[in-house]
C-alpha cells in the first residue's frame, strides 16, 4: 500500500479514518527512523509483542493495535520523547492489565491471584525494570466491587502518577487519545467515555504543569491546550445532549 507524503504530518485519527491500521504502522516506522538502529529494534519487538497479545482486541469499530500506536507516535511527534524505555512502555501500558496471563506464560484458566506480578516480572526480563515500573503505574489494579468503579480509577491515576513523572506522559497520551478522541466513538460509549474521563481533566493540567514532569515548556502547553478541548467535548457530550 502507498501512502501520501505527508503522512508524517497528518493527524493520527485522520490516518486511522483514512488508512487505517497499516497507515499508523507506516507513521510508527516514520517516527523511528530518528532512532539508532539498536533503539529501533527494541521498538519494533514491543510493537510485536504488543500487536501479538492484542491481535484480537478490538476498539469499537478498530483494532486495539491503533489505540498504541497512536499513543506511541504522540510520545515521539507531539511530545518530542527520545527516551525509549517510555515508549516501549507507551506501546505495552495495556498488556500487563489485559493480557496478564499471556504475558506471563501462563494458560488464562490456570492464572491465580499473583500472575500480574508474573506479568510484570516477564516484562522486566524482556525489557527491563524500568519498562516494567512504568508499566505497573498505569496499570489498574483490581477494583473494590463495593465501590463506584470511575471514583477508584480516579484515585488510582492520582496516586500512581504523582509517584512516576514518566507515567504521567505515558498516561496523558492515552488519555487524550480516549478524551479528545471521544468524538470518534460511537453509541452508548461516548457518554459513558465522557462521564468516566471528565474528572481527571483538572487531575491532569496539574499534573502536567508540575516542574518535575519530563516535558518542554511549549509541549506541555500543547498537551494543556489538548486537555482544554477534551474538556469542550465532554461539555457538549454532557451537558449539551442532544
Amino acid at each position: 500500500m502507498e501512502f501520501p507524503a505527508y503522512l508524517a504530518t497528518m493527524p493520527m485519527h485522520a490516518i486511522t479514518e483514512i488508512h487505517g491500521e497499516p497507515g499508523l504502522l507506516a507513521r510508527f516506522r516514520l517516527e523511528i527512523e530518528a532512532f539508532d538502529e539498536a533503539a529501533r529494534d527494541r521498538l519494533t519487538e514491543a510493537l510485536d509483542l504488543a500487536a501479538d497479545l492484542h491481535r484480537d482486541d478490538r476498539r469499537v469499530r478498530e483494532p486495539y493495535l491503533n489505540h498504541l500506536l497512536r499513543v506511541a507516535i504522540r510520545l515521539m511527534h507531539h511530545y518530542q520523547v527520545r527516551d525509549v524505555d517510555v515508549i516501549v512502555a507507551g506501546l505495552l501500558h495495556d498488556a500487563v492489565e489485559d493480557h496478564p496471563a499471556e504475558l506471563a506464560g501462563v494458560a488464562p484458566s490456570a492464572a491465580g491471584p499473583d500472575v500480574t506480578s508474573a506479568a510484570l516480572a516477564a516484562l522486566s526480563d524482556r525489557f527491563g525494570a524500568r519498562v516494567a515500573r512504568l508499566v505497573a503505574a498505569v496499570t489498574n489494579p483490581a477494583y473494590d466491587p463495593g465501590r463506584d468503579r470511575d471514583e477508584q480509577y480516579r484515585e488510582h491515576v492520582a496516586a500512581s502518577l504523582e509517584r512516576e513523572p514518566w507515567a504521567r506522559v505515558i498516561k496523558v497520551s492515552d488519555f487524550t487519545d480516549n478524551g479528545v478522541g471521544v468524538i470518534h466513538t460511537v453509541g452508548p460509549k461516548v457518554t459513558r467515555a465522557a462521564t468516566k474521563y471528565r474528572p481527571l481533566v483538572p487531575v491532569f493540567r496539574d499534573l502536567v504543569a508540575r516542574p518535575d514532569t519530563p516535558l518542554s515548556p511549549p509541549v506541555k502547553q500543547h498537551i494543556l491546550a489538548q486537555l482544554d478541548l477534551a474538556e469542550e467535548r465532554f461539555s457538549a457530550i454532557l451537558d449539551h445532549p442532544a
